[in-house]
């Protein structure tokens, strides 16, 4: 068996009820449900959540809220991690025979189905306690800059002078899915470590939303994505 858990609390400081608002015509939480769904690798979508009004809505487009999150685990300092573990918890004290658990963000209208099936796919042939998802930084890392009082200066001035082909490509956790195995999860084993592997997409289906700015970017990504799967 293979549940999707979608952590959504209601508490949202950044943008208040994000988890809800309207995006793209439809309740932000709605697409990755959407796209859990299309994937066809769930044979349960649940929301973890302390608010009702979140689980009515998550309710009206096929997933299930069937316990509530306790308020503890519903701050702002609450990891996923602790959430997972709850959530796991739960299902498996539902007597469910459960092999592979993904924890997909609330927050993905850009989710696509297909990266879901790909990144069970490498959970089950990589044999690690995670496969979640990233993607390349745009410009190479080494040759980062700060600001500072006396000026511009390199966080590695050693790579002054090197070619950007000549560089390690580095990602960034794109914050969409993290597939993980039941056991991963109940001991909350870190996800950034020897124990997981990357499942590497696109620049243009990933932007985090925390602002109003990142808002407006995310819907024109979305227009533009469903634009270029028309063509």
């Amino acid at each position: 068996m293979r549940v999707a858990i979608i952590p959504a609390r209601g508490g949202s400081k950044r943008i208040p009820r994000k988890n809800i608002r309207p995006f793209a015509g439809k309740p932000m939480i709605a697409h990755p449900i959407l796209a859990a769904k299309a994937s066809g690798v769930f044979d349960r979508i649940l929301v973890s959540t302390d608010d009702e009004e979140i689980a009515q809505v998550a309710g009206a487009w096929g997933a299930e809220a069937p316990f509530r999150r306790p308020s503890a685990l519903a701050n702002d300092f609450a990891g996923t991690g602790e959430v997972m573990t709850h959530a796991v918890r739960w299902c498996l004290d539902q007597k469910w025979n459960i092999d592979a658990v993904c924890c997909v963000y609330a927050t993905t209208p850009l989710l696509e189905p297909a990266s879901l099936r790909r990144g069970l796919e490498l959970l089950t042939s990589s044999g690690k306690a995670y496969a979640f998802s990233v993607a390349s930084f745009p410009a190479p890392i080494q040759r980062a800059l700060k600001l500072t009082p006396e000026g511009v200066e390199m966080f590695e001035p050693k790579h002054a002078g090197t070619r950007s082909q000549d560089l390690i490509p580095a990602y960034h956790d794109a914050g969409q899915f993290y597939w993980g195995t039941p056991a991963a999860w109940l001991e909350n084993r870190p996800v950034f470590s020897h124990e997981s592997v990357g499942v590497v997409l696109p620049r243009h289906e990933v932007q985090d939303i925390d602002t109003e700015e990142d808002w407006a970017f995310a819907e024109a990504l979305y227009r533009l994505n469903q634009t270029r799967a028309q063509t």
